[in-house]
């Protein structure tokens, strides 16, 4: 069997671990909220009124296309552009590509940032990989002008994060959901979980200070891994809504 992502890449490894697959929600929440193009998420209702159940929605897309064969990943592509169409048929305008394209390289910055923070360095190659899947995603969106090398995408990210980032009242509106839907206690942990794995220019744009008190609760956090204490760690720090599906990140999608 084929599949969309070879047995043994990182990118499965990186995608197969709650503890990534968190760090990358908790940045992705960050940019999404300053994304120019996040009055498309708003047109719709469904971000103010769920804003973690969206993302993890978008965080499990991805996960599933790579963990499935290479057929049934391409039919969840092809889903996600009948979606979003069906959206702009609704709105009467056309999501524009470099929107698309600002969601495919934030997957791949946090995922490289999160399995970087918790786990070590990833290679050029592994890199090159990472790239390599999500390029293979943006092509079947039909997205034009993508990197197809981790250089040129590094080179293009930077132009994203100053061109297509601001600071706007829809990204006051969700930082105040974040806290509403979090309560203030977790919610500051998602703030400085955020310090942990945003780029610069995001925490510059969020008036965020790069320092984080979560740093030494890291440390803690990979010694309770040892002893097979993270799963109560996660049960206190996260909303018990979603528990079930952060439980489910540790498993291979069937």
């Amino acid at each position: 069997m084929k599949y969309f992502v070879e047995e043994g890449s990182i990118v499965r490894k990186i995608w197969g671990k709650s503890d990534t697959i968190l760090f990358v929600f908790a940045g992705a929440s960050a940019e999404f909220a300053l994304n120019k193009a996040v009055d498309w998420l708003y047109f719709t209702g469904r971000l103010p009124a769920d804003p973690l159940g969206r993302l993890f929605s978008t965080v499990m897309y991805a996960r599933l296309i790579v963990f499935s064969e290479e057929q049934k990943a391409l039919a969840a592509i092809d889903k996600i552009v009948s979606i979003h169409q069906a959206v702009e048929e609704n709105r009467g305008d056309r999501i524009p590509d470099w929107a698309y394209r600002d969601v495919l390289f934030m997957l791949i910055h946090y995922s490289i940032a999160a399995y970087e923070l918790l786990e070590r360095k990833l290679t050029d190659q592994e890199k090159e990989d990472l790239l390599d899947v999500f390029y293979r995603m943006g092509t079947r969106m039909h997205l034009k002008d993508l990197p197809a090398d981790y250089k040129s995408w590094k080179l293009k990210q930077q132009e994203h994060l100053q061109a297509d980032l601001h600071y706007s009242h829809y990204t006051r509106d969700l930082y105040k959901q974040y806290r509403k839907h979090l309560g203030a206690f977790r919610y500051r942990i998602l703030v400085q979980s955020q310090k942990l794995v945003c780029p610069p220019r995001v925490l510059e744009l969020l008036n965020l200070q790069t320092f984080s008190w979560a740093s030494p609760l890291l440390a803690v956090y990979k010694v309770s891994r040892l002893v097979k204490l993270d799963g109560l760690v996660k049960e206190a720090l996260l909303p018990r809504r979603y528990m079930k599906e952060i439980k489910a990140l540790d498993k291979v999608p069937v």
